[in-house]
C-alpha cells in the first residue's frame, strides 16, 4: 500500500483518434464561441395584413398560425419548405404614415425554377423588380417588392 510521500508514476497519454477527413477541413472554431443559430424567422408588420397575406401566399408560403387580439386577426406566421416568415398588422400607434420596408431585403434561397417562381408571381398579380436573371457570380434570380416596401430576392444558386 503506498504512503502518502510515494511518487506515482505520471499516467500515459490516451491517444487522440485520427480525425475524420470532414473534421480536418473543418477551420478552427473562433474563441471565444461564436453565435451558432439554427433557424431565423424574420418577422415584419405590416399596414394592411389581408393584402400582405394575399402577396405572400401567392409567392406560395402557406399559413401555418394565425394570431388573434380581441377577435380580430393581428398576425400570421407562414411558411415554405424550411423557411419561415412572421407577418403582423401594424397597430398604428406610431402614425399611420410610418414608412416600412426601408433598407431591408429578404433573400429567399431556393433549389426550384426560378423563372417558373416568377411566372408564379405574376400570375398572382404580382409587379416584378427585375424579370429572372444570371448573375456573374452564378446564381439566377428574379426581384420585387411587398406591398410594404419590403425589397425580396429569390435566388437559385447554380
Amino acid at each position: 500500500m503506498p504512503t502518502k510521500s510515494a511518487k506515482r508514476r505520471p499516467r500515459k497519454a490516451a491517444k487522440a483518434a485520427p480525425l475524420s477527413k470532414s473534421a480536418a477541413r473543418r477551420p478552427k472554431r473562433h474563441e471565444p464561441e461564436s453565435l451558432r443559430l439554427r433557424h431565423i424567422t424574420p418577422g415584419i408588420t405590416v399596414n394592411d395584413l389581408d393584402r400582405s397575406i394575399a402577396f405572400y401566399t401567392g409567392l406560395g408560403f402557406i399559413i401555418q398560425e394565425r394570431w388573434e387580439e380581441e377577435g380580430k386577426l393581428a398576425g400570421v406566421g407562414l411558411k415554405a419548405g424550411a423557411a419561415e416568415l412572421v407577418l403582423t398588422q401594424d397597430d398604428f400607434k406610431k402614425g399611420r404614415d410610418r414608412v416600412k420596408g426601408i433598407g431591408v431585403r429578404l433573400w429567399f434561397y431556393t433549389a426550384q425554377d426560378i423563372d417558373g417562381l416568377a411566372a408564379r408571381a405574376k400570375a398572382s398579380g404580382i409587379v416584378l423588380d427585375q424579370e429572372p436573371a444570371d448573375m456573374p457570380w452564378g446564381a439566377r434570380i428574379f426581384m420585387l417588392t411587398d406591398p410594404d416596401g419590403f425589397k425580396i430576392s429569390f435566388t437559385k444558386e447554380s
